[in-house]
């Protein structure tokens, strides 16, 4: 498909009038550019805004912050981008890091993780998949879309929430990363590794969108490389053990639990920022092309890694080395044990490649944060995405230095709290897209900007404080078990914060939005 010219939008909008959307899914609604921002328009002034901004044009840096994409700009036609960003981003240690806490933290057997990992990702990345095709279809970010269901003030709570989880998953990531560092060169201390890690991803995040995808298409090719290599060395080695389940029942159950809600926390971990992805894509771009894509995209490395990660996680119940290996450095000193001894130095390459797979993994946290931080305020909306990108970079590597020696405990309690307010933003964000919306055609994507125009957000910062007593009333953690939670398991419970966070903020959404929206008649 060439690029989108105003022809297409005519032709577009003139299909609309023959076919109801239900018959013509893949052309958009609102075609009006009303609340689009054009490239001209970053520069037209004289403020330090504007000179910032063409300061940045002249080095090929991505102007565009939470503006709407006029639909002459989604002209970016590769579909398969759009896998290839998730794969890269997938496709990295901390995938592998997720897996290997089925053993250590949750007692399992590799059967046991293997179902609990195929299912549960399928269900945590439905959301960032369909979501996605919000993007090409209004030329919206995430955030700035959720205005639709959360109000154009309630969202900035949801743009918190997920400032933190993008700062967040990225100390966590780097923290693995420079695990890996250390596991080769004892001498190089965490900080180290997380500074290099953490300004590579600043280099290509700070140029922006096309960057990030042109980074994200190639990158995940060297480390499926060595995972592969990681399973045939492994595979030799004969150390893979344990197909049983370490324990049984009841305890068995809790653990399966708790378990998922780890691997779903990472699995939806994206659906905070899934359109900002897309919103290049043409206006006309089938949905279901979109879906599937991303989809693809995530499933395959996701699934991949974190088995991976599981199976070598079993030689530590009998082999000390790989035990003391994992103790002493962790899921660095866990795959160095694993690739060192058999291949030498080349080993050692290997390991250094994968602790800079985090950049790819980092990339979408640390260019969506600046969107996300744009949305607080017409003030922060005023500062370039760039400058967010640098200050943002400052914040998570301030919060790794000190969480480096933490790395365990801090994954998998974060990666639980991620879970749990995603479950909660997904519960609202659907009701009102199937229920109240009615699918596409109840959106006007030019209202965007306007306050008056949008839902009040009373009703969804309602359903999302029952979210939050659903999640803990279902959470099951070293720092605290809810009451339903230390039903669901042994003597330290099973986790279904996230399967109550979505339930009730469903549930509790559906009754006040219609009462709101009978009152405000929006």
């Amino acid at each position: 498909m060439g690029p989108f010219k105003k022809s297409d939008v005519e032709s577009a909008q003139e299909s609309t009038e023959k076919y109801p959307d239900e018959s013509y899914p893949d052309v958009a609604v609102g075609y009006s550019d009303a609340g689009a921002v054009h490239k001209n328009e970053f520069v037209a002034g004289d403020g330090i805004y504007h000179k910032l901004q063409r300061f940045a044009g002249k080095f090929g840096v991505e102007q565009r912050g939470i503006e709407r994409v006029p639909a002459d700009e989604r002209t970016d036609t590769g579909m398969s981008k759009i896998g290839t960003l998730w794969l890269s981003a997938n496709m990295v240690v901390s995938s592998f890091a997720i897996g290997a806490l089925s053993i250590p933290i949750f007692s399992l057997g590799f059967v046991d993780s293997a179902l609990t990992i195929i299912f549960i990702n399928i269900l945590g990345i439905f959301p960032v998949c369909f979501f996605s095709t919000f993007g090409p279809r209004f030329g919206l970010r995430q955030m700035v879309l959720s205005r639709f269901w959360f109000g154009y003030y309630g969202v900035k709570l949801i743009a918190i929430f997920n400032i933190l989880a993008c700062l967040g998953w990225s100390s966590v990531n780097v923290i693995v990363g420079a695990q890996l560092f250390n596991a080769i060169n004892h001498n190089m201390h965490g900080w180290a590794g997380i500074l290099v890690i953490a300004v590579s991803t600043l280099i290509v995040c700070f140029f922006g969108y096309k960057i990030v995808h042109t980074y994200e298409r190639f990158s995940w090719i060297p480390c499926f490389i060595i995972f592969l290599i990681v399973l045939g060395e492994f595979a030799h080695s004969g150390q893979f053990n344990s197909m049983l389940p370490l324990q049984t029942g009841k305890t068995e159950a809790g653990s399966v639990l708790s378990f998922a809600a780890s691997v779903y926390g990472f699995a939806t971990g994206w659906t905070s920022y899934a359109a900002d992805y897309t919103v290049y894509q043409p206006v006309t771009r089938k949905r279901t092309s979109i879906f599937l894509w991303t989809f693809c995209g995530l499933f395959f490395p996701l699934v991949f890694t974190e088995l991976l990660g599981a199976a070598v996680m079993t030689a530590t119940l009998h082999n000390e080395t790989y035990l003391n290996a994992y103790f002493d450095s962790g899921i660095g000193g866990l795959l160095a044990t694993v690739l060192v001894p058999p291949l030498g130095r080349f080993g050692e390459f290997c390991v250094v490649i994968l602790a800079l797979s985090i950049i790819a993994n980092n990339c979408p946290n640390i260019y969506s944060v600046s969107l996300s931080l744009q949305v607080l305020a017409k003030e922060t909306q005023r500062v370039p995405r760039f400058v967010w990108v640098f200050l943002g970079t400052c914040v998570y590597v301030a919060i790794s230095i000190p969480g480096y020696d933490h790395f365990e405990s801090w994954l998998e309690n974060f990666m639980l709290v991620i879970g749990y307010w995603l479950s909660i933003y997904e519960g609202i964000s659907l009701m009102e897209h199937f229920v109240f919306k009615r699918g596409f055609t109840g959106y006007q994507p030019e209202n965007y900007m306007n306050p008056k125009l949008l839902p009040p957000g009373f009703a969804a910062i309602g359903a999302f404080l029952f979210g939050v007593m659903g999640a803990v009333l279902g959470m099951a953690q070293v720092w605290f078990t809810g009451p339903i939670g230390k039903l669901c398991g042994g003597d330290f419970g099973g986790d279904v914060g996230f399967e109550l966070g979505f339930s009730f903020s469903a549930i509790s959404y559906l009754v006040l939005r219609t009462v709101e929206k009978s009152y405000f008649k929006r």
